[in-house]
């Protein structure tokens, strides 16, 4: 008798699922509670979506689980096998975007990654469910029933859980999934906006919206830290970009679980120049201006602020430099402190942190280790990765993982009932 696998979330992780579960064998339902699925996906990128990094750090990953066992699960699908998924089997063919290392499809189009996978998943025989919402699971003696809202339950052999997080809640992510796992007693770590904008009440720098370079930022808080460098832009709120959505994770969480601790302390070097290299280009020139030094490394905007953060004069010579002034303006530049309040929350994130305890799924088969025939992937396991790809590598890999395992451990069910 065929199997029957359920897989909840069409998103990346859940349409992953179900297209290996279909073409391990098994009769799979993909459910879903929007009209389309993979809205996420079709935002991504700038609506161009950042199918893969091109190069892999495993390191920047963060979790609060065991960081071997999230290795294992992203070592389950290498990444050069999952560009030639899309490439080959797919038939999507995949371009790199050199400077930020980034692998997005030849087309530019988010959708035709969306839609690749979704036809793809019904090509294999995959039956979708749209615009249905699940609202609960019930383990019985020979596998799972999934309750639908205003249908009767669907029983199955196996389910997949790839729901998603809380990120960007107008794309269906309302962490349902979420609390249907932490009610069949999964551990659940706390969850949190990640990849996030921050946001500032500073006249100076509020003024600069639109100002954008690359820069590098440390955010330390007392138990955490995280580095990255990469685009920095002003906002009229605050700060956004690849380097402060890589750090804003440890402002988020100094702030939502602050007891006595102060909130993290973001600095900003605004170059690529270090000080031994201010030092040089700072050095008496002829009648040039530290202006003029400034305005040759960043934007005369922001070269104005930080002159008089700095207490400079923005007109005076090099050579009138005194010591004292020359070495406040370098403290400034090449660790700034970076004023911020707050964040803009799921609103903005790109991402949940948080979420399901990885040592309570098996890292290679991604079946719960408290209930049989339970399968987790994607946003709702604890981990997250960087701007750049690593999100979609994280929900390919353990929704490919979570599909195999799914159809070919299931038992067949011997009675079903489906709306």
């Amino acid at each position: 008798m065929t199997k029957r696998v359920v897989v909840i979330g069409a998103g990346a992780a859940g349409s992953m699922a179900a297209i290996f579960a279909a073409t391990q064998g098994a009769e799979t339902v993909l459910v879903e509670r929007t009209r389309d699925g993979g809205r996420k996906i079709l935002i991504s990128g700038g609506g161009r979506c950042n199918v893969l990094p091109s190069r892999l750090d495993e390191s920047r990953f963060v979790t609060d689980s065991s960081p071997n066992l999230l290795r294992k699960m992203v070592r389950a699908w290498p990444l050069a096998e999952q560009r030639a998924f899309f490439e080959e089997t797919l038939g999507i063919p995949l371009e790199e975007e050199v400077e930020s290392a980034k692998l997005f499809p030849a087309s530019q189009k988010a959708r035709d990654v969306r839609d690749g996978l979704l036809a793809y998943a019904r090509a294999q025989g995959v039956t979708m469910r749209m615009e249905t919402r699940v609202t609960g699971l019930t383990p019985t003696e020979t596998g799972w029933a999934v309750a639908l809202d205003n249908d009767v339950p669907i029983l199955c052999d196996a389910v997949i859980v790839a729901t998603g997080g809380l990120s960007v809640p107008n794309t269906g992510s309302d962490g349902a999934g979420l609390q249907m796992l932490a009610a069949l007693g999964h551990t659940m770590h706390p969850t949190y906006a990640a990849l996030t904008p921050l946001t500032a009440t500073a006249p100076a720098f509020n003024a600069l919206s639109g100002v954008s370079l690359t820069v590098s930022l440390t955010a330390r808080s007392a138990d955490r830290t995280a580095q990255a460098t990469g685009g920095f832009l002003f906002t009229h709120h605050g700060y956004s970009g690849p380097s402060v959505l890589n750090v804003s994770h440890v402002a988020v969480r100094s702030r939502t679980e602050r007891t006595t601790a102060a909130p993290a302390a973001v600095q900003v070097q605004w170059t690529a120049l270090g000080e031994a290299e201010w030092e040089v280009a700072l050095k008496p020139n002829g009648a040039r201006t530290v202006t003029g030094a400034l305005r040759a490394e960043m934007p005369d905007r922001l070269a104005a602020v930080l002159l008089a953060q700095a207490g400079v004069e923005p007109t005076r010579v090099l050579s009138e430099l005194r010591r004292e002034e020359r070495r406040a303006l370098i403290e400034t530049l090449v660790r700034g402190a970076l004023p911020w309040h707050g964040d803009e929350g799921y609103k903005k994130a790109e991402v949940m942190g948080g979420g399901v305890a990885l040592s309570e799924v098996n890292p290679r088969t991604m079946e719960s280790r408290q209930h049989p025939g339970l399968y987790l992937c994607g946003e709702v396991l604890d981990a997250f990765g960087p701007i750049g790809g690593y999100n979609f590598l994280w929900a390919w890999s353990t929704g490919r993982a979570a599909g195999m395992a799914a159809a070919l451990a299931a038992t067949p069910t011997a009675t079903r009932a489906e709306g």
